[in-house]
């Protein structure tokens, strides 16, 4: 495919060759829709072939492109560029200036704007917006300040743009009160100015100071409203997310998603499909992939397939493409929902596969209880080329545990590290001891246990534990459940599963014993939780509550 790609591309450079020498404007809209840095490659070699590159116009195209495509390589490219520029303008150095910034190296924004100092060409007001944007992307305050003493001291006009950016480059390295003083001696500010110290508010969690800030905001616009439903959100609080949502004058889909996101993060799912449907029914802003993901997700939580199955109707009928993060969502969904044959039907359709579409369905298929099938599927997403991550092995891992494949576990738990690179955390270990328990191979799987920090060992010796009642183990339980009472004293699966080991040997007395422990240690066993769907709503039942008819 690549190739096939370069050749059309050097095609169409060799008709532009014809007409190079009268005018350039073919290669110049080339260089303007190119889609990556090779396509900026082969245009960079036309022109320096036909001497258009010491055309300082034609040469800024092939650096701006880095602006909006501030990939590593791709700016560091573009620098070169700017160093081989006879006469570079200030254009092609605000390019680079505003590509690092977006970067993932935006310090570096700093040793350009440092050669534009010194001459022939000048900072001007776009360049100081551009580095000060760098600024707060690192939270550069001394920088910063700096940089705000020589703008200070330049010729150039106060510009709105420019004070903009201070005011975040204060505020998200916490400098708030020189933040609120620029803010306060700005001659114009607009709602990008109040904006700019809210998310910095809220960026540091300061909600309080930000609620403060945006009853006291002299012009708002949606993206204010859309700040403060985040900040409550990340803090937790979606009562008041809700009631900053439910005041807005206007809302966009960002709105709509900051609301779906608030509800998903603390588990509220009922919420998230009560604020979805709304949305269709009251808004004219459509739901896009990101709505999607978080509905989809909170039907597969609560294991609403009839929501789901109409979610995925939505999404066939408006056109929306089933790729990446929709698709993981859908296969999720369907394998959570019981409808695996449906999530696999969903996962051979979708032609733009990523990492988590591929562990979405080889969880699906191993929660199911079909591992040699997730296991296959394994097998094909290595051979497509697709490297597997953390969670690729704990769903491989699990699926071995569930067809008890104990052999091919042990492999792929050494693969993760010795290929991969992968350090296997709690997760692969649980997989891994709960395997060997149910296998009986309690002294490979206490070795495992030793290897994890005492600290988050206790989930393991639960595990364990569980293994070495099924086997009617008592001496190995015993000492392996004082473990994890000296671990972890107020967690209750030590406790209990103790007390049911030594009641099913006939031990009533230590079972007693160790029930009147928990009670004396005020330790109590959360109930068992169970969720029906009928007629599209979700019941919740809790053991113990009995049933009530009303």
């Amino acid at each position: 495919y690549t190739v096939e790609k370069t050749l059309c591309a050097e095609r169409e450079l060799k008709k532009m060759s014809a007409c190079s020498s009268t005018t350039p404007v073919p290669i110049l809209s080339f260089t303007e829709r190119a889609k990556s840095l090779l396509e900026i490659q082969q245009a960079h070699a036309f022109m320096l072939k036909t001497g258009l590159f010491h055309d300082t116009f034609s040469a800024s195209k092939l650096v701006a492109f880095a602006a909006t495509n501030p990939e590593p390589k791709t700016v560091s490219y573009a620098h070169s560029i700017l160093n081989r520029i006879e006469s570079p303008n200030g254009f092609t150095h605000n390019s680079v200036i505003r590509a690092y910034a977006n970067s993932s190296t935006p310090e570096i924004a700093l040793t350009v704007f440092r050669e534009m100092l010194l001459g022939p060409v000048f900072p001007d007001k776009y360049s100081f917006t551009f580095v000060l944007k760098a600024c707060a992307a690192f939270c550069g305050f001394e920088e910063g300040r700096q940089i705000h003493g020589l703008f200070m001291k330049s010729d150039l006009v106060t510009d709105v743009f420019v004070e903009n950016t201070l005011i975040n480059v204060y505020g998200r390295s916490g400098y708030f009160e020189i933040a609120r003083k620029v803010l306060d001696r700005m001659p114009v500010r607009d709602a990008v100015s109040w904006n700019s110290l809210l998310s910095a508010y809220l960026d540091k969690g300061l909600v309080e100071e930000a609620r403060a800030l945006f009853d006291e905001m002299e012009e708002r616009n949606v993206e204010s409203w859309n700040f403060m439903i985040s900040g409550y959100a990340a803090a937790g609080l979606v009562k008041e997310a809700r009631e900053v949502f439910d005041s807005m004058p206007v809302k966009d889909v960002v709105s709509w998603n900051a609301m779906v996101t608030a509800y998903a993060h603390v588990g509220c799912y009922n919420e998230v499909l009560e604020v979805f449907n709304m949305m269709l029914d009251d808004s004219a802003e459509r739901p896009d992939g990101f709505t999607l993901v978080n509905v989809l997700s909170a039907c597969a939580s609560l294991g609403s397939l009839s929501q789901g199955e109409w979610v995925h109707v939505y999404i066939d009928k408006h056109g929306i493409e089933i790729e990446g993060f929709v698709a993981t969502a859908l296969v999720d969904m369907y394998s959570k929902c019981g409808k695996i044959d449906k999530a696999l039907e969903v996962f051979r359709d979708t032609s733009k596969r990523d990492v988590s579409t591929w562990n979405s369905i080889i969880t699906g298929l191993s929660v199911h209880g079909l591992g040699k099938d997730a296991l296959e599927i394994f097998s094909e997403m290595v051979y497509e080329g697709f490297k597997p991550n953390g969670i690729t092995f704990i769903g491989v891992l699990s699926a071995c545990n569930h067809v008890g494949l104990l052999d091919q576990a042990r492999k792929l738990f050494e693969m993760m590290n010795s290929v991969y690179g992968i350090e296997p955390t709690i997760e692969h270990y649980g997989c891994m001891v709960d395997l060997l328990g149910r296998m009986g191979k309690f002294e490979e799987a206490e070795e495992l246990v030793n290897e994890v920090p005492a600290d988050e060992a206790s989930i393991l010796l639960e595990s364990l534990l569980g293994a070495c009642k099924r086997f009617g183990k008592l001496e190995q339980a015993e000492r392996i459940a004082n473990r994890l009472l000296e671990s972890n004293p107020r967690e209750s699966s030590g406790y209990v599963q103790m007390s049911n080991l030594y009641a099913s040997h006939g031990r009533w007395d230590e079972a007693m014993e160790v029930r009147g422990k928990m009670r004396a240690e005020r330790v109590k066993k959360n109930p068992g939780c169970s969720m029906i769907e009928v007629d599209g709503v979700v019941h919740e039942f809790l053991a113990g509550e009995g049933l009530r008819i009303e």
